[in-house]
């Protein structure tokens, strides 16, 4: 991807231009900077696609134009440096060719929008007449600003998704066709393996219907005269990279000053997090005047490493405002975030909203396109057939709301829990929203968008996997005390979601060799029930993203069945396991430590 794509430790990220202001999207008490909806006037959402819009990435596209005047047509190439939805920003070598420019009746231009360049969705090939708008001389050569004569999410929205919706939907039908035809298959043979079959259509039925209720999902419109007070909280505990960019998006939010509050407590990092940490917020406070910095963040530092709970609920006791928000130290927030994230809440009896998180390093490696497709279905397909029914399971940690009287609450028990006498460190996400989902309602908010740093490398990825499995198994042992109380369709899914990853193993083990040893019966319909299941992600990312990455959920799913499945039974002896894997906690300390000791007495002998 050449110069146009910023790398940060083997880390591709999308890269906009920078704002000649710190916080661009801050309302400015002063009112020396307005917008109409800060004056009360417009319709909000049109205000917020105008300035999602508005939002230029550095580039370095080569760029046809097509001149013409007088009937005469001239051809010639420069270089794209910048873009946004509604223009272009090209550097012009030859003066010569500026003035052909300025003259022509007609000028269109011609290039391609790679993949990792602009928001996913948005790879294609881009024709379209356009007009100068503004040229600026520099040292050597011409910057020349041009106007689409048509906005680029209308234009992709002609050219390009249409195709992309027909060929998704039929995919989509035919695969949910043949899914439907093998289930009723099952049905013919269940005689002759009942449980097996049973299984299968359950595991069908189950899948199906999460992507029929998460097509069904609608998030709670905006009302912009909502606007309880929030108190954003960042836990950081070695996160010196990301931890300034964190921060600045927290504070950098569409939403009323004196309504909203940052809170960093470091979890005595042993890198340089606290420095940057200091740095960033002295920067923001040459920015009080305006912004009431100040008054609106501040930072703490535990005495001890005593873990991403006990930081947290540290930042709930020191919150000032009814409405509490958890962010993860390299999670990034959409400046409309929190306006989104907290409109739910008008449902007094809403007790937590999960906010969607992307993947902010997709364009990296194979992993991370992966990662990337996962994250979008798991949010935008599963969460949202939770939210259908007030009950999402899990509130992720890159970007989640509580109401901050549940959460002290429930602050003791959250900080001392433990499971078979162990104390339970991770899965911190999954246990509070257990204790808001037993007695409230948990949404889902698509429109609330933060990205997020995902593994780059599989080790790291592996480790990851396990603590949410882990995590997940203690966290859905417990929930099954009290899901039977909610919506009894929702209670269903729960169970059976409970249930098919926990058999998952056995019944590969049983398909894929016990069948083909024993029966002599090559495993022809269980692969294509497999790969059905894997194209049913790939469209789906194809029709709602429209995303080049589309293809990698296909191969994630086929990841997933020859490895990631393989970590359930390992989970299902160690789930009462403490330790991180990816980070050195006191947990991961203590383990170490007996590792070392284990090796020591091995090497006496």
């Amino acid at each position: 991807m050449q110069t146009l794509i910023k790398k940060d430790r083997r880390n591709i990220l999308l890269q906009e231009k920078e704002d000649r202001r710190l916080l661009p999207s801050v309302p400015d008490k002063t009112r020396t900077r307005t917008n109409r909806d800060r004056r009360g006037a417009g319709n909000v959402n049109d205000f917020i696609r105008e300035r999602q819009e508005g939002v230029r990435y550095q580039v370095d596209y080569e760029v046809e134009i097509l001149c013409e005047r007088k009937r005469k047509k001239e051809k010639f190439l420069c270089r794209g440096i910048d873009i946004s939805m509604t223009g272009i920003l090209l550097q012009i070598k030859d003066k010569n060719l500026m003035v052909s420019l300025e003259a022509a009746d007609k000028i269109q231009i011609k290039f391609q929008i790679l993949p990792g360049t602009m928001p996913e969705g948005m790879e294609m090939k881009v024709k379209m007449p356009v007009k100068v708008a503004r040229v600026q001389k520099t040292e050597g050569s011409l910057l020349c600003g041009m106007v689409f004569e048509e906005g680029l999410s209308a234009y992709s929205g002609r050219r390009k998704n249409r195709y992309a919706l027909t060929i998704s939907s039929l995919l989509m039908f035919v695969i949910v066709s043949f899914i439907i035809l093998m289930r009723a298959e099952s049905i013919i043979y269940f005689k002759f393996n009942k449980w097996l079959y049973l299984y299968s259509i359950i595991a069908a039925a189950f899948l199906l219907s999460k992507y029929f209720f998460g097509f069904l999902y609608r998030e709670v419109p905006l009302d912009t005269g909502y606007t309880p007070g929030v108190s954003i909280l960042i836990p950081c505990f070695n996160e010196e990279e990301w931890i300034q960019r964190t921060i600045l998006s927290c504070i950098n939010q569409d939403y009323p000053i004196d309504k909203l509050e940052v809170i960093v407590i470091d979890d005595c990092s042993s890198d340089k997090s606290v420095e940057k940490i200091k740095e960033i917020i002295d920067k923001l406070k040459e920015e009080d005047g305006k912004f009431e910095i100040s008054s609106r963040i501040k930072y703490f530092v535990q005495e001890k490493n005593a873990g991403k709970r006990e930081a947290l609920a540290r930042g709930a006791m020191e919150a000032r405002h009814e409405l509490v928000v958890f962010v993860d130290s390299d999670s990034f927030l959409d400046p409309f975030a929190i306006r989104h994230l907290v409109a739910p809440f008008k449902d007094p009896k809403m007790g937590g909203v999960a906010g969607r998180t992307d993947v902010a390093n997709t364009y990296t490696n194979s992993l991370t396109k992966m990662q990337s497709v996962r994250y979008y279905i798991a949010f935008r397909i599963m969460k949202a057939a939770e939210s259908y029914f007030d009950t999402v399971t899990c509130l992720s940690g890159p970007l989640a709301c509580y109401r901050k009287e549940i959460i002290l609450k429930h602050k003791d028990d959250w900080l001392n829990q433990s499971f078979l006498g162990q104390k339970a460190t991770f899965g911190d996400d999954r246990a509070m929203t257990n204790f808001v989902l037993s007695e409230y309602r948990t949404g889902y908010q698509d429109s609330a968008v933060c990205s997020t740093i995902v593994p780059n490398q599989y080790k790291v990825f592996l480790k990851q996997q396990m603590r949410w499995k882990r995590s997940w198994l203690r966290e859905s042992l417990l929930a099954g005390k009290f899901m039977w109380r909610k919506e009894p369709l929702a209670a269903l899914t729960f169970y059976i979601g409970l249930l098919v990853p926990i058999l998952a193993p056995v019944v590969v083990v049983y398909n894929m060799f016990y069948v083909p040893l024993i029966h002599q019966v090559f495993p022809k319909t269980f692969l294509i029930g497999i790969l059905l299941m894997a194209f049913l992600m790939s469209a789906a990312q194809l029709l709602l993203r429209k995303s080049t990455t589309w293809l990698f959920g296909m191969l994630f799913c086929l990841y997933y069945e020859a490895v990631l499945l393989w970590q359930m039974p390992v989970a299902w002896f160690t789930f009462w396991k403490s330790t991180w894997g990816t980070r050195m906690t006191p947990s991961d300390v203590k383990a170490q430590k007996k590792k070392e000791e284990r090796r020591k007495r091995h090497q006496r002998r």
